[in-house]
């Protein structure tokens, strides 16, 4: 499912936070920093992902 999408920026549990000047991104479901381009099995993308994904989905059953 929406492998073009599947990062941890898109997911639902992804945090950033701004300390300063330096940014922090968190896993608020695994708890513990991340990094927006990681990978985890758990990913559950954002709903405006899922529209994205569903648009790519319909794109690419039109040209078959």
């Amino acid at each position: 499912m929406g492998k073009a999408f599947h990062a941890c920026a898109t997911c639902i549990h992804f945090e950033a936070e701004r300390k300063g000047s330096i940014m922090s991104y968190s896993c608020s479901r695994l708890g513990y920093e991340t990094k927006p381009a990681f990978q985890f099995a758990c990913w559950n993308p954002k709903e405006q992902v899922k529209k994205l994904i569903e648009k790519q989905k319909k794109g690419e059953g039109e040209e078959s």
